[in-house]
C-alpha cells in the first residue's frame, strides 16, 4: 500500500455536522431558484438535456477512469478521482455560467436535475468503477462500504435541501427569491472558510503530498471541461448551450465527496486531498475560462 492510502485527515464529528449543514444550506438555496419554467424547458429541450446530463453521470466517470488506468496514481488517490467524477454538478457552475453569455437557465436546470439523478448516480457509478481496477477494489473490500448507506446520507444530504427549497419556492415565490439572494453568498463564504479552518491543522499532510496530487487534478479538471465542450459540439448544440454543459460537466460538487470521505472512509488522505485541491482548482480553471468567454459578444 503506498503510504499516501494510510494518511488519515483529522476531522471531527462536530466538524462534520457543520460540513453537512453547510453543504445542505447551498442546495437549498439551489433549490430556491428553481422556477416550474425551467423544468418545462428541460423536457422541451430534449436533446441539450440528454447531452448535459450524459456528459456528467456517462462520459465524466467513464473518463475518470480511462485517467485511473492511464495515469496508475496511488489507490486511495483513485478512489477520490473516481469519487469527484461521480458527484454531480457544482453550484458554481451557474455562475460561471452566467458570466460566460451560455444558457443560464439551462444551467440552473441541470444542476438541480443533476442532484437529483446523484442520489442513485453518484454511489452507483463509484462503486461500479471503483470495483472495476484491482488496486481500488482491493482497497475497498477493506473498508467495507455499504452502498446503502452512502445512498441514505445522499438522501438526507441532497435530497431534503431540495423538496424544501423547491417547496418553499412553489409556496412562497417573493420570499424563496429573498432567501436565495442571501443563502448564496452566506453559504459559499461559509464553505470557504470552513475549508480554510478544518484543514489548516492538517498543513502538513497538503504540503507533503500535494506536489503529487495537484498534477492529477489539472489533468483531470482539464479533461472534464474538454468533455463537456467537445461532447456539445459534436452533438451539434448552440455555443451557448456548450459553454453550460461544458462548466456543468467540469465543475463538481466536491463538497458532497468530502461529506462521504470522511463519513465512510475515515478522511482517507489521497481521497479527501483530490476532493479538496478540486473544490479550489475548478473555481479558478472555471473562472478564467467564463471571464474568457464572457468578453467574446457571439453566444
Amino acid at each position: 500500500m503506498n503510504s499516501i492510502d494510510s494518511i488519515h485527515i483529522n476531522f471531527s464529528p462536530n466538524s462534520l455536522m457543520i460540513l453537512n449543514i453547510i453543504l445542505g444550506f447551498i442546495l437549498f438555496g439551489i433549490s430556491l431558484e428553481l422556477k416550474k419554467e425551467d423544468f418545462i424547458s428541460l423536457l422541451k429541450n430534449k436533446k441539450t438535456t440528454f447531452v448535459g446530463l450524459s456528459a456528467h453521470f456517462i462520459l465524466l466517470p467513464l473518463l475518470t477512469f480511462g485517467l485511473v488506468k492511464l495515469l496508475h496514481p496511488p489507490p486511495s488517490v483513485a478512489l477520490g478521482m473516481i469519487l469527484v467524477g461521480a458527484c454531480p454538478g457544482g453550484n458554481m457552475s451557474n455562475m460561471f455560467t452566467h458570466l460566460a453569455k451560455g444558457n443560464t437557465a439551462l444551467a440552473v436546470g441541470l444542476t438541480s436535475v443533476s442532484h437529483v439523478l446523484a442520489i442513485v448516480m453518484t454511489p452507483f457509478n463509484f462503486s461500479f468503477y471503483g470495483g472495476l481496477d484491482s488496486e481500488t477494489s482491493a482497497l475497498l473490500k477493506t473498508i467495507h462500504l455499504d452502498v446503502l448507506d452512502v445512498l441514505q446520507t445522499i438522501i438526507f444530504v441532497i435530497g431534503i435541501p431540495l423538496v424544501v427549497g423547491i417547496f418553499l419556492n412553489y409556496k412562497k415565490p417573493i420570499l424563496a427569491e429573498k432567501l436565495s439572494k442571501v443563502m448564496k453568498k452566506f453559504s459559499l463564504a461559509a464553505f470557504a472558510l470552513f475549508l480554510i479552518a478544518a484543514f489548516a491543522g492538517n498543513a502538513k499532510v497538503f504540503t507533503t503530498n500535494i506536489t503529487t496530487i495537484m498534477p492529477l487534478v489539472i489533468i483531470h479538471n482539464a479533461c472534464a471541461l474538454l468533455t463537456g465542450f467537445l461532447f456539445a459540439k459534436i452533438c451539434g448544440l448552440k455555443l451557448h448551450d456548450a459553454k453550460t454543459i461544458t462548466f456543468e460537466t467540469g465543475v463538481q460538487n466536491s463538497g458532497l465527496g468530502l461529506i462521504l470521505i470522511f463519513t465512510f472512509f475515515n478522511g482517507m488522505g489521497g481521497m479527501a486531498i483530490v476532493a479538496a485541491s478540486w473544490g479550489v482548482w475548478h473555481l479558478v480553471t472555471g473562472g478564467a475560462l467564463a471571464f474568457y468567454w464572457g468578453r467574446k459578444t457571439t453566444v
